[in-house]
């Protein structure tokens, strides 16, 4: 995995749409700069969700962006993904990196929100870690903060990339400079931006 596919992670947020498309939402987006998508769908039924990520695969491989599905490993090969990220109380980590990479060389993300559950989470093989909630989210209602010592603890503590998650927006992502992250991965911040392309371009530019 390219470390700069990094530097801005869309994770697909429905809710933040405001009657729009989604794909044109999705895409408008990429032109501005976004490197990495994931698809993270939790009310989907596997048909629906089967079809709306091989139709967004269409539109990264138009990109050249690597898709990511959340949390449905079926649906990942199914897609073509190029990778499955994963919650603490996801699919069991040790189980999908074998899976994941020994046997389709896919990228495998961990979301982790403290040092011990990162060191672990490199342990296991994950490519890359999200760590959050920065900020307050609405994706994720039960989130625990994260404050910005523990997030640059948890960067300090692992050779893999670190990306921040939860609640990142253009109003406060300047605030997680120099934490030592590899990107930024945000959802309704882009989603529900009333300039999709125009964000996306901000935090794309953003020096962390």
């Amino acid at each position: 995995m390219n470390r700069e596919s990094l530097k801005l992670y869309l994770i697909t947020d429905n809710n933040a749409l405001k009657g729009r498309d989604f794909f044109e939402v999705v895409e408008d987006a990429l032109k501005g700069g976004v490197t990495m998508v994931q698809l993270r769908e939790k009310n989907l039924s596997s048909l629906d969700f089967t079809k709306k990520a091989n139709k967004l695969k269409q539109l990264t491989k138009k990109y050249n962006v690597p898709l990511i599905i959340n949390d449905n490993m079926n649906i990942a090969f199914d897609c073509g993904a190029e990778g499955l990220h994963i919650g603490q109380t996801d699919t069991a980590i040790r189980d999908a990196r074998r899976i994941i990479r020994k046997d389709y060389g896919k990228i495998l993300g961990i979301t982790a929100s403290s040092i011990a559950l990162a060191c672990d989470a490199e342990k296991y093989g994950a490519d890359y870690i999200g760590s959050g909630a920065v900020f307050a989210t609405g994706t994720k209602s039960d989130a625990k903060p994260l404050s910005f010592e523990d997030l640059k603890n948890i960067t300090q503590s692992v050779s893999i990339p670190v990306v921040a998650i939860g609640g990142i927006t253009i109003e406060n992502a300047h605030l997680l400079q120099g934490l030592g992250l590899s990107g930024l991965a945000v959802s309704s911040g882009i989603m529900g931006a009333e300039n999709v392309y125009e964000t996306a371009k901000y935090l794309k530019n953003l020096e962390l």
